[in-house]
């Protein structure tokens, strides 16, 4: 029997390196190749050692190749071990899937587990979640009255003015448009009419007015005669005026005879061939913007063919490009020179620039004018937010139903009142005006005419305002009640004085869009020699800066009088093909004094002194 000793040399036999030989010896084909490199360092750094080393591991063998032995033995066994828990893994999923088929029921529980397991599993993982900030872009919250308390000290300190009588530095030139009322109409003659045109304006004032002036081109367009314009009810305006209420009737009638043909009313023969039924008389339904082309190809043949025709609604239902220019022009003759406020509106609305302009004697009769567009049903058609309150909101829920029932409830509809404050959407409140104005540089004796029905919270919301302008004026602080009586439930009629107030300020200022506006830029560049002569804010510009409670009021200043200047520079614009006439007159409707096409010195005096007579009231 071996002894233990002679037993662990033969088991280490086949774990003993080949002999190293020295260059050059061989042992034939059968020696094995190099011996691997050594991996551990201290085993290498004695590689590199000659004789002394080689005898330091001799020396120590048997106990080192216990070690290795141990070492292989411990491997084999966690091989083992390995093989054996796989074995037992695969053993218990066959036999849980064994169970699951015979019971195909536990197939209900298999998303409980799923579920269970993935929750274990995510439990030992760390996430990272990032945090949502709660805080909204800039220019999305309402945050004017803490900034108006932060700048009032400086706006009451500041010494930095302009005259109002030196406002819009790009009118110096003296401007190269003038308004030449005889070159819009042509002087041809009438042929035989086609038929009889009735139309139905619907809206407010200006938009009735709108379609006032595309009917008279209309007519002209068809050579038919037109008989004058009724006006639709409109149940947000509410107001039952008729035509001659106002405007002067007979004298919109007389303007036009040799340009197109206006009657009060459908002849009596005319009636009669449709049974003395006026809904009888075949109604033309019309696209909205529609070209020439498509009245004189569809309109054309069937007023021919029935002798009149009716076309209800007809607000903007007649294109502003591919127009023939003569019909353009004629659009402007209308709405510049045909359309005068009826006697009472015309006599009362120059009362009250009479009476703003003796409160401006400082000033050179100059006063500001600002239409101010905060009407409860204005706010509320606009859904934004602005005190946040819950009276404010059950107040304008209750107006909105009020008015468009339901029509802010659809299903679909995405009311988001602070994406529409970015965008400029929100009515300026009357305390954002004040400040505007303040920071451009409007001193606090300034006379300001305020344009505006009832203002939503009046007496909250015009605080502000009044303290920053003692001399703010409006038709019911000017007036007697007894010569605002006659108007007052009349909201056109009450709107017919408010234009004419804007129309002769020497500034005027928009809050808000819409055909009031719109009109008035048109008409005041027609009257200053092609200067609007108005301030138009940026909006989304004005939210952001409002939006921030620690701005300062030097940096306030600048942003509102680089606005001013933008507005200036802005003031004289050639009309674009598709924009409106109404508010870019020039150059269809204009005459220009590089072409040679200027009226005569006569002539400019003239409608210099008109300007300031009925003419334009």
């Amino acid at each position: 029997m071996k002894n233990p000793k002679q037993q662990t040399q033969e088991v280490l036999l086949p774990v003993r390196a080949f002999s190293r030989l020295s260059s050059g010896q061989h042992l034939g084909n059968t020696s094995p190749p190099a011996s691997p490199r050594i991996s551990s360092p201290r085993l290498r750094s004695a590689s590199r050692t000659r004789s002394g080393r080689i005898q330091q591991w001799q020396s120590h063998g048997p106990s080192l190749q216990v070690q290795l032995h141990h070492h292989q033995l411990h491997q084999q066994r966690s091989r083992d071990l390995v093989h054996t828990c796989r074995k037992l893994l695969q053993r218990f999923a066959a036999f849980i899937l064994s169970v699951l088929l015979r019971r195909r029921g536990v197939f209900l529980l298999a998303p409980l587990f799923y579920i269970s397991g993935m929750l274990f599993y995510m439990s030992y993982i760390p996430m990272d979640v990032p945090v949502v900030s709660n805080t909204l872009p800039p220019g999305s919250s309402y945050r004017s009255p803490e900034l108006f308390r932060l700048l009032w000290p400086k706006m009451q300190n500041s010494t930095s003015f302009f005259k109002l009588t030196d406002a819009w530095q790009k009118m110096k030139d003296g401007g190269k448009w003038r308004p030449c009322p005889d070159n819009l109409v042509s002087s041809k003659g009438l042929q035989n009419s086609s038929g009889f045109i009735i139309i139905e304006a619907n809206g407010g004032l200006n938009q009735q007015r709108s379609s006032i002036c595309n009917a008279v081109a209309l007519a002209g367009i068809l050579n038919a005669t037109l008989v004058v314009p009724s006006f639709h009810f409109n149940s947000v305006w509410q107001d039952p005026s008729v035509f001659g209420e106002i405007y002067d009737e007979d004298y919109f009638i007389e303007s036009l005879v040799g340009t197109v043909r206006v009657v009060k009313s459908l002849p009596d023969y005319v009636l009669a061939s449709f049974g003395n039924n006026r809904s009888l008389i075949p109604n033309i339904k019309v696209k909205a913007w529609a070209p020439a082309s498509f009245y004189t190809d569809t309109v054309l043949p069937k007023l021919l063919e029935k002798g009149a025709i009716r076309i209800a609604p007809f607000a903007n239902r007649l294109s502003f490009e591919k127009i023939p220019l003569e019909f353009q022009k004629l659009r402007c003759f209308a709405n510049f020179k045909a359309l005068r406020f009826a006697q009472p509106i015309a006599a009362t609305g120059r009362r009250l620039v009479e009476l703003m302009r003796a409160r401006s004697v400082n000033n050179d009769g100059k006063y500001v004018a600002v239409h101010l567009r905060f009407e409860e049903d204005m706010v509320a058609f606009s859904c934004c937010v602005y005190d946040g309150g819950e009276e404010e909101k059950l107040q304008l829920d209750a107006a909105r139903e009020r008015g468009w029932r339901g029509k802010f409830n659809r299903p679909g509809r995405v009311n988001d009142p602070a994406a529409f404050r970015r965008d400029g959407k929100c009515p300026l409140t009357p305390l954002e005006v004040g400040m505007m104005l303040r920071g451009i540089g409007f001193r606090n004796d300034t006379p300001i005419y305020l344009a505006a029905g009832k203002i939503y919270k009046a007496d909250e919301s015009m605080a502000p305002l009044r303290e920053m302008f003692p001399w703010l004026q409006t038709k019911e602080t000017l007036l007697s009640l007894e010569e605002l009586e006659p108007f007052t439930k009349f909201s056109s009629r009450l709107a017919a004085l408010d234009y004419t107030v804007c129309l002769h300020s020497e500034v005027f200022v928009t809050t808000q869009g819409g055909n009031f506006p719109q009109f008035l830029m048109g008409h005041r560049r027609y009257l200053y020699n092609g200067h609007s002569k108005t301030l138009k804010p940026d909006k989304r510009k004005l939210a952001v800066l409002f939006d921030n409670p620690e701005l300062r009021w030097e940096t306030f200043t600048e942003h509102m009088r680089s606005m001013w200047r933008h507005s200036d520079s802005k003031g004289r614009e050639l009309r674009k093909a598709s924009a409106s006439i109404y508010t870019y007159p020039v150059p269809e409707c204009m005459c220009s004094k590089e072409s040679g096409e200027s009226v005569s010195s006569a002539q400019q005096k003239t409608i210099n002194v008109s300007s300031t007579t009925e003419d334009y009231f």
